[in-house]
């Protein structure tokens, strides 16, 4: 492959203005960052430690092999929501390696409102859960819960997505032989006493651990029997008598042990052969990204300028190089693994759409990965178009995009409005995981067009009823849709309530992305399948 060519002056006074407003973006995101990882409660933390128990995130590297990397999702998960008393949405999860096998682990934050659930911490154990089933990966639950958070109960119960929907994942991850091995390192009380039941193996910690489906206040409301948690459901009763834990750990450390010894003896995974060449550094350094990530959406960025400082030797086979050229198509490796890259250089087109779309259709029957690198105002307005029939050519690239058979990996880098962010493999076309940067946004359209769409209607309502609309408030009305764009189209807001799998350093895209690769090889890549393309 050719090695592309920087036409980027790093030495430049735009370039380098970019840069250090980025790195004070970067700033202030290692910094809310740092506060959620460090919690909020000392006093909790204190009495965690007093019981001899090990924090959630040196639970998780002391599970996985040495010097092997963790990659966190969601850790940002309800920032800004609930007084931010709920860091990380009392939960961390995330992909590891644990005896050269990538594994998914979910373990609850008892530091954190006793590790209870709210909202968010659902949807980040099922995303957790879906991403383990659809890349064939083992499920680790360090259970130290005391299950829902009853002031929100109404929110997390009785939906589809809700508490129950844990224990059917577990379900359908056993009947496809997806090992689940549960921890049980405190509390598990009411449903989440299934999380172990359902789990292939279950540990359960001497003195800390307790299950069961009804707590001791419970059970004397229900039957008056006055009796203790361990009497109840400590882990002598359940590796002794009732057999519902396999494995008695004196503590945090030996339960860690035990787990590790499980997966020693379990069968070595057959991993699907997407053939891997010596990895190459870029020839540009990761953090020339900072330069290039844009702050101004105005501002265009040549994609290739991002491709090349993440892929290997800067190589790109680019398809279709004359044809379309706001949307850059081609192939590259990404740590040795081979990759298909789609990656924005403007607005969508109908070109642009049958464009993406054929490449789509090669990386499929190739069944190679693909890389999405978004940043999209969305597709072309107006008659022309319209009449061109740019609904029913994009139509095609949302086609080929849902059906790819292979794992598509997005990374928001800029602006994601609009029905670009579907065609581009948003959330809603399953991404096998989906990162945003810190300066990207999201929204159904960018603040500026919001403002205009909505002060048009206004004037025309009133002027239906005979009145005018003064300049005065007419601004007022920008102003406040402007505010509010910025607010909810932020990466923050995004990652606050996991519509992205969590906000990634620029210099850190490369390696997360093989992460995802590397994990994806657990499953074997299915075969095309496309439905019908209007022509």
């Amino acid at each position: 492959m050719k090695a592309l060519q920087t036409k980027i002056n790093v030495k430049s006074a735009d370039f380098l203005e970019n840069r250090e407003a980025y790195k004070q973006l970067l700033t202030d995101y290692r910094q809310r960052l740092q506060a959620i990882m460090n919690g909020v409660d000392e006093k909790a933390k204190d009495r965690h430690l007093k019981r001899g128990k090990l924090l959630v995130r040196d639970r998780i590297e002391l599970l996985l092999d040495k010097n092997t990397p963790f990659l966190e999702l969601s850790a940002m998960a309800a920032c800004d929501q609930y007084k931010n008393q709920f860091p990380s949405a009392g939960i961390v999860t995330g992909i590891g390696v644990i005896h050269g096998r990538e594994c998914v682990i979910i373990a609850n934050d008892a530091t954190v409102k006793g590790g209870t659930y709210i909202k968010e911490t659902i949807k980040k154990h099922i995303r957790a859960q879906e991403i383990a089933m659809e890349n064939h990966l083992s499920c680790i639950y360090m259970v130290d819960s005391g299950g829902v958070f009853l002031p929100e109960q109404s929110k997390v119960f009785p939906d589809k997505y809700d508490f129950g929907r844990f224990f059917f994942n577990q379900s359908k991850m056993s009947a496809r032989g997806i090992p689940q091995i549960s921890l049980v390192m405190g509390s598990c009380t009411a449903g989440g006493a299934y999380v172990p039941a359902m789990s292939d193996e279950t540990i359960i910690v001497k003195g800390q651990g307790t299950i069961f489906i009804g707590g001791p206040p419970l059970v004397k409301a229900a039957t008056g029997e006055e009796v203790t948690a361990e009497e109840l459901g400590g882990a002598d009763v359940h590796t002794s008598i009732s057999g519902v834990a396999d494995h008695l750990a004196q503590d945090d450390r030996h339960a860690i042990q035990i787990c590790r010894d499980i997966f020693e003896s379990m069968p070595k995974v057959k991993r699907y052969g997407l053939e891997r060449t010596e990895v190459q550094e870029p020839l540009y350094p990761a953090e020339e990204l900072y330069g290039l990530a844009p702050l101004d959406f105005k501002k265009p960025v040549d994609a290739r300028e991002i491709i090349m400082r993440i892929v290997d030797g800067s190589s790109f086979q680019e398809f279709k190089e004359r044809y379309a050229p706001t949307i850059v198509t081609g192939f590259a490796k990404i740590m040795g693994f081979p990759v298909g890259i789609i990656a924005n250089n403007g607005i969508i087109f109908s070109e642009t759409s049958l464009k993406a779309a054929h490449f789509i259709e090669l990386c499929s029957f190739r069944k190679i990965p693909l890389i999405f690198l978004q940043n999209i105002t969305g597709f072309m307005v107006g008659k022309e178009y319209e009449h061109k029939g740019i609904a029913r050519d994009g139509a095609k690239m949302v086609h080929a995009v849902a059906n790819a058979q292979v794992p598509k990996f997005t990374v928001i880098v800029g602006g994601s409005f609009g029905a670009g962010n579907y065609a581009m493999a948003g959330r809603a076309y399953e991404p096998r995981l989906l990162f945003m940067w810190p300066n990207a946004k999201i929204s159904v359209m960018g603040g500026e067009q919001a403002a205009g769409v909505l002060v048009q209607v206004k004037e025309q309502q009133l002027k239906k009823r005979g009145l005018e609309f003064p300049e005065k408030e007419q601004n007022k009305l920008k102003a406040d849709i402007l505010e509010k764009y910025e607010r909810e189209g932020s990466a923050y807001f995004s990652t606050s309530r996991l519509w992205d799998d969590g906000i990634i350093d620029p210099a850190d895209t490369r390696k997360v992305l093989a992460m995802g690769i590397a994990a994806s090889l657990n499953k074997e890549y299915g075969e095309p399948e496309f439905g019908i393309f209007r022509m």
